[in-house]
């Protein structure tokens, strides 16, 4: 008949799935179902009904961490730096302002034509007036965001979202040198957070700023002080909006962060930058070194760099209110600092902050 056979493969060749096709399939699958369950629980923040704390389990952890984040965030990475057409700039940007509720009004450059790619858009700069920084205050928002909790450091657990802790030793990995700190060392015997309390009379104290997608993303110096030490923790690229922070326990020491740390007029200060998922990058402005979101990484390890030097034995002095860092898109900002006993926060869980505005004061 001269016609050509068609030759098919197995049925079972056809429909095989491999383990990893299995794994993002469900793990995003139940990544999705949780974003619903986050939806409905800000529903009843907003009415005012409390939330019960219910922790994932191990499993439901390992489930989520089978999502490769981190490859999605180095593709959005790569995406946000495409170069957009002048055409197409202002609805994809008018896209994001309207979901996020983005306030451009505040932007130094309002027109939307002027940000090339994605990238700049988010980074975007502010007018001079429009965070105007706090004098009054010892410490302020490095950041604008939402406050997710604040308060003082007990028994050696921070925490995240009311009800649910993490280890301080965890998530800032093991004491510094006494050489690259300006203060000398507690006793060995005392716990890690007796250690970083230099100066008897003083206490340990903690403050956690959500970045939103639709917020400002650069971040600023929130006092006056020296860095010097810098810890980089590569890890998972989880969410950390609200939602998640109160799902899974210790979340902020499973993802990638950067800790900054030295000392400010009260004894110890630190800054710790967390990553998310689709933060393609956390840079610090000061250190040209730091590279995250690499494609490998050794669970669990860690990498110090010190800014104490021969040529400079100060570390990195920081203003208050200068600039320090930026995320490619909303992540969080941990703060945990010793301050005298009559430190007091000027706070409320749950409120929306703007860099620049108070935190708290002696």
């Amino acid at each position: 008949t001269d016609k050509k056979k068609l030759h098919t493969a197995p049925v079972g060749q056809v429909f095989r799935l491999r383990p990893f096709h299995v794994l993002v399939a469900t793990g995003g699958g139940y990544a999705g179902y949780r974003k619903y369950e986050d939806y409905k629980l800000e529903q009843l923040e907003k009415r005012g009904i409390e939330v019960p704390v219910k922790l994932a389990s191990e499993w439901e952890v390992a489930l989520y961490k089978s999502v490769p984040t981190r490859l999605l965030s180095r593709a959005w990475g790569r995406l946000n730096q495409v170069e957009l057409p002048t055409w197409l700039r202002k609805p994809v940007y008018s896209l994001y302002i309207w979901t996020f509720g983005v306030n451009m009004k505040e932007a130094a450059v309002e027109d939307l034509h002027h940000y090339r790619n994605l990238s700049e858009f988010f980074r975007r700069k502010l007018k001079p007036q429009a965070r105007p920084v706090c004098c009054v205050h010892s410490v302020i928002s490095p950041s604008d965001g939402k406050i997710l909790n604040f308060g003082q450091v007990k028994n050696c657990e921070v925490e995240q979202v009311k009800g649910v802790t993490y280890s301080l030793e965890s998530f800032l990995g093991p004491r510094i040198s006494t050489e690259e700190m300006h203060f000398s060392q507690a006793p060995p015997g005392n716990s890690f957070q007796q250690q970083l309390v230099t100066k008897e009379g003083n206490e340990l104290y903690h403050c956690v700023i959500y970045l939103a997608p639709g917020d400002y993303h650069c971040f600023h110096s929130p006092t006056d002080w020296t860095v010097s030490h810098r810890r980089h923790f590569p890890g998972s690229l989880m969410s950390v909006n609200p939602g998640v922070a109160r799902w899974i326990k210790e979340l902020f020491c499973h993802n990638e962060r950067v800790v900054l740390t030295g000392d400010w007029k009260h004894g110890f200060f630190s800054l710790t930058a967390v990553g998310a998922t689709n933060v393609g990058s956390i840079r610090i402005y000061f250190d040209q070194d730091l590279h995250t979101n690499s494609p490998s990484y050794s669970k669990g390890s860690y990498n110090d760099f010190s800014f104490i030097s021969n040529n400079n034995k100060e570390g990195i002095p920081m203003r208050k209110g200068e600039h320090l860092g930026e995320f490619n898109l909303g992540s969080t900002i941990v703060l945990i600092f010793e301050a005298p006993k009559d430190f007091r926060f000027n706070l409320k869980a749950g409120q929306k902050i703007r860099f620049g505005e108070a935190l708290g004061s002696l």
